[in-house]
């Protein structure tokens, strides 16, 4: 757990599961790649990275046969539940609908999905 100059863990401690990976040393940059892109939020790799040395080696490790999709995304599922199962509330999912498309086999059963 790395922690910041105000004493607080950074968010993203929480989101890895390093013992997820089939080696040890790729989960642990795992968890340094994604506090570096954490940090640069919304900005590509090479920004996020701030050097040569750093980018080619975030590239190098997403590129790695050894990494796969599942060991990426474990700690954030385990997360996800972990904060779900602690809410006792309702919870509210967004998501922002231009990536989908709606073609139905029979697109009448859809309804109306607006009216004028």
């Amino acid at each position: 757990m790395s922690v910041r100059n105000d004493g607080s863990a950074h968010w993203s401690d929480q989101e890895v599961d390093e013992a997820a990976f089939k080696d040890a040393r790729l989960g642990r940059r795992f968890a340094d790649i994604l506090k570096q892109l954490g940090d640069g939020m919304g900005g590509s790799i090479p920004f996020a990275c701030q050097d040569w040395a750093s980018t080619k080696a975030a590239y190098r490790f997403f590129s790695n046969t050894k990494v796969e999709e599942g060991d990426i995304l474990s700690g954030h599922f385990d997360a996800t539940r972990a904060r779900y199962d602690a809410c006792n509330g309702p919870i509210l999912l967004l998501q922002d609908t231009t990536e989908f498309t709606y073609q139905r086999r029979k697109p009448h059963d859809v309804g109306f999905t607006r009216t004028c």
